[in-house]
């Protein structure tokens, strides 16, 4: 039971989103694009530099 209320709002929320319009600044998306560089990429590369770092760091912290 209550499936179906959480089943109602998800629908509501995809329909909104499927039919509504969003405003979208283009520019903005295109410099985003064109830069080459994203920034998750930059992280993943300053972490690598360090090299008492190892892939079981995360897990001591």
């Amino acid at each position: 039971m209550g499936r179906g209320r959480a089943k109602a709002k998800q629908t509501k929320v995809a329909r909104e989103l499927k039919y509504s319009s969003h405003n979208i600044d283009v520019d903005a998306l295109q410099r985003e694009l064109s830069s080459g560089e994203s920034a998750a990429g930059r992280r993943s590369e300053e972490r690598f530099d360090d090299p008492s770092d190892d892939e079981y760091d995360d897990y001591r912290r």
